[in-house]
């Protein structure tokens, strides 16, 4: 089965690849890590501020000699530089880390704000985050600038649930190019992912793998959907794996995918999971929806997210 390079087309006419490399976790080893995705093929790599991988990421694009223009790089800014006034200043220091002056998407990474300051994460007495005062649709309006400004060629968002993002597209000029937001087989958030379409939001998967990653508790006492018998029977047909079987299904919806990994084997056979799924196939996965949403910070940030989403536990 021959491997593809998908691409789809942002709101403001860029193109954005549909496999990206993702480089949340094992700061440490991100360069290597991005090397070998380079090596191996991703043109799309994300980041974000929290991530503390920016350097990395800027350091493996420097030392491959690929051209600038030919990676798309995403990252994001964090929930303590919500206020007006450190969005540019915030991007300023993604952008010095990162060796470039602009980045193809700036995302704001979740609909909530902390404290201002240089702690990430602010906290009380009782270990409680300390929220600052900074409504999201001016954090929004200070991101419109870095837009227009063409240091952030398009602007997007994470985390957003459909009640949140028509806020910003009632009250403000640029409707979001993308919402990056928990997505699989098992939480494929059919009517949300059509709602965006239809208002020319992009949408792109993060934890593609769904319980893969060992930080969700949640997952823990149940299967690996990797290994669930429906994506690895699909697979067989393919010659694939359910890795990049559930890759493919978030392609065939018309989303981006961004698997991370730091294993050389697994970062090649991730872009590998771009592939044509026949109809069939796509119809047994919608099956497989659980409804089952393995990310939910809300107690820990100080905000109730996901509120009217699928898969969200009230």
């Amino acid at each position: 089965m021959a491997t593809l390079s998908t691409k789809f087309k942002l709101n403001t006419g860029a193109e954005i690849p549909a496999v990206g490399f993702g480089t949340w976790q094992d700061k440490d080893a991100q360069e290597g890590a991005v090397a070998e995705a380079l090596k191996a093929g991703y043109t799309h790599i994300d980041t974000a501020r929290i991530y503390g991988t920016e350097p990395a990421v800027g350091a493996a694009i420097k030392k491959s000699g690929i051209p600038r223009s030919q990676i798309f790089i995403t990252t994001k800014l964090w929930n303590n530089a919500h206020h007006p006034d450190d969005v540019e200043p915030a991007l300023d220091a993604s952008l010095k880390d990162l060796g470039t002056d602009y980045v193809d998407l700036y995302l704001m990474h979740w609909p909530v704000a902390f404290g201002r300051g240089d702690n990430p994460f602010p906290k009380d007495s009782n270990g409680k985050a300390i929220n600052g005062d900074t409504d999201y649709v001016d954090t929004w309006k200070a991101m419109e600038k870095t837009f227009n400004s063409g240091k952030a060629k398009a602007i997007g968002i994470s985390n957003f649930s459909r009640k949140e993002t028509e806020r910003l597209i009632k009250e403000c000029e640029v409707v979001p190019a993308a919402n990056q937001i928990e997505m699989h087989p098992y939480l494929q958030q059919n009517e949300a992912a059509e709602w965006f379409r239809s208002k020319g939001i992009h949408v792109q998967q993060y934890s593609p793998f769904g319980n893969q990653n060992e930080i969700y508790s949640k997952g823990q006492n149940m299967g690996k959907l990797i290994e669930d018998p429906t994506l690895v029977e699909i697979g067989k047909k393919y010659n694939k794996s359910g890795a990049q079987v559930a890759l493919a299904w978030g392609i065939a919806q018309g989303h981006s995918v961004l698997p991370k990994s730091k294993t050389p084997s697994r970062i090649r056979g991730n872009v590998e999971g771009d592939f044509k799924l026949e109809q069939e196939d796509l119809d047994k996965i919608k099956s497989l929806d659980k409804q089952m949403r393995f990310s939910d910070p809300s107690a820990n940030f100080g905000m109730n997210f996901y509120i009217g989403e699928d898969g969200k536990v009230e």
